[in-house]
């Protein structure tokens, strides 16, 4: 699944080059970049779209590879289908909190889903802190994030997309499951799809209606 992923992003890459080049505003738009006044205007699908587009060679290559290493770690973990959804979601998420907080910017990229699976591990890491592995992992993948999330303060960056993200990824773990590892109890499960039901409620019709 995370090489299929990778390659739907490296494809569509090379369709925004031959259609006008990935670093041009107007082709982004078109194409399906988050921008909150179309989203506003109908156009839901770019909450997911916008996580496929990148902008420019160095911000695909920089996803890619991260993706490659982050989702076939995770998709081991939690199989193929649980891996997308949290992937997925982590895209939505976090592009439906960019599109609140950042609502005059264009944004696209696959961070937001990058980060939902950071978000996984560190919920992985929570949840089975006795898992030496696990544990390690998430400790190390949270100075990533905290890194990152200062890197983000840098002009230009999409910090409520990668926060969103992040999330979503938390919760959508959490939900999903984690059979290899172990059971995660009812409770925390219906407690995290109420949080994530409830925060989409509150981002759409608080924030986009």
């Amino acid at each position: 699944m995370t090489v299929s992923l990778i390659a739907i992003n490296v494809l569509v890459f090379l369709w925004l080059t031959v259609n006008g080049g990935s670093t041009s505003t107007a082709v982004l738009v078109t194409y399906g970049a988050k921008y909150t006044p179309l989203i506003v205007a109908g156009q839901w699908w770019r909450l997911m779209s916008a996580g496929f587009l990148h902008i420019g060679i160095e911000h695909l290559v920089i996803n890619m590879l991260t993706l490659y290493f982050l989702g076939l770690y995770l998709e081991n973990i939690l199989g193929s289908l649980r891996m997308l959804l949290v992937y997925l979601a982590s895209i939505i998420g976090g592009n439906l909190l960019s599109a609140v907080v950042a609502a005059n910017s264009v944004s696209a990229g696959a961070s937001t889903g990058i980060f939902g699976l950071f978000g996984a591990f560190i919920f992985l890491g929570a949840e089975f802190h006795d898992n030496p592995l696990i544990h390690q992992l998430a400790r190390q993948f949270l100075i990533l994030v905290i890194f990152n999330l200062v890197a983000d303060l840098m002009p230009g960056i999409d910090m409520a997309g990668h926060i969103g993200g992040l999330l979503t990824g938390f919760l959508m773990t959490a939900i999903v499951g984690a059979p290899k590892l172990g059971q995660i109890s009812l409770i925390k499960r219906l407690l995290s799809g109420t949080i994530l039901v409830l925060l989409v409620w509150m981002l759409v019709w608080r924030g986009l209606l």
